[in-house]
């Protein structure tokens, strides 16, 4: 008989593990955004010293886990655990980035969603009594992810005025089963939910019906919006967001205290993103950036943390196939 499940989708942690450390690696272009302080390295060459991106991919990754190990106060010989997935295929950018570390390993694919996965999962083996010390962690790039889900650089294709930029950048979270926090106290374990949408430009508009999720941490946890300072969606960009309150809305519920970390992240007046960000690095940089650093700064004591991914792939586009979104909700708190 479980006494931590609360209702269908989600888990209170008898045991909050405290988040150790956490850190973050982006590009030039999220350098230039309105978040550039927040981030710990900025790279001025996308490439990260690599002869691929792909592999500057798994630079990344390699830099956010040893920048937060080193704020952690750990080596990577004191994790039981290392979660990590990406957007490439066969999650390579994560498998590359740990082989060497000598630490047990579950590679995961969430999509874009892959940060609020992997924190869910690592802070459920925490709380479980199965480890001390986890990572949580993804990346995304924009050259990779375009050579992969649309048309390589080169072609130089028009984007579609719903579409998203892919952030390049990668984060990383240590969890400890001790610490100062701030802690994460509930985890919301989505339900793939698909409207139907085939569009492979508009990853607002597929992922915005995974607010089955937040509908079902509220319900599940009997708490409403206003008691999250803050609660924060993936990539849905600013047509997503849009999208998502309307459903809201027509629920009778009102945000007053809703943001994507896809609209966060980048400056639309100023720089050439459409609708925003995507991909697995941007709620990532922003959780491990801005976010937590506002949590330690006093600035939020409630965060409700929304991972949002849709689940295509290459083949699943050319084949006509709709687009299933997922969603990850992680509420953390200063308290525990």
């Amino acid at each position: 008989m479980t006494t931590k499940k609360l209702g269908r989708q989600t888990v209170a942690l008898a045991h909050p593990p405290s988040v150790a450390g956490h850190a973050n690696v982006v590009g030039k272009k999220e350098g230039e955004g309105p978040l550039a302080d927040s981030f710990d390295q900025i790279n001025q060459d996308d490439s990260f010293g690599e002869k691929t991106w792909e592999k500057a991919e798994t630079a990344m990754q390699k830099l956010a886990l040893s920048s937060a190990l080193d704020k952690a106060g750990l080596s990577a010989s004191a994790l039981d655990y290392i979660l990590a997935g990406d957007l490439l295929n066969q999650c390579i950018g994560s498998g590359f980035a740990v082989r060497g570390q000598d630490v047990p390993f579950f590679g995961l694919y969430g999509a874009c969603s892959t940060m609020a996965e992997s924190l869910s999962l690592a802070a459920l083996l925490l709380d479980g009594g199965f480890a001390t010390h986890a990572a949580a962690m993804t990346s995304s790039h924009f050259c990779s992810a375009e050579r992969q889900y649309r048309t390589p650089l080169e072609y130089g294709g028009q984007r579609t005025p719903t579409a998203q930029w892919t952030v390049t950048g990668a984060g990383c979270v240590i969890l400890s089963r001790e610490g100062p926090g701030p802690y994460i106290t509930h985890v919301t374990t989505g339900k793939i939910v698909d409207k139907g949408i085939q569009d492979a430009n508009n990853m607002g508009a597929a992922m915005a019906p995974a607010y089955d999720t937040i509908q079902a941490h509220f319900r599940d946890t009997g708490r409403r919006p206003s008691d999250y300072d803050l609660i924060v969606t993936g990539d849905l960009g600013s047509l997503g967001k849009e999208i998502l309150l309307d459903l809201f809305h027509r629920d009778g519920i009102e945000f007053k205290n809703l943001e994507d970390c896809g609209v966060l992240i980048y400056d639309a007046q100023t720089q050439d993103v459409h609708c925003g960000g995507s991909g697995c690095g941007c709620s990532a940089a922003v959780l491990t950036g801005f976010l937590l650093n506002g949590m330690k700064q006093g600035r939020w004591r409630r965060l409700l943390f929304c991972g949002t991914g849709a689940l295509l792939s290459p083949t699943s586009t050319l084949q006509g196939e709709s687009i299933p979104s997922i969603c990850h909700a992680v509420a953390i708190s200063t308290e525990q």
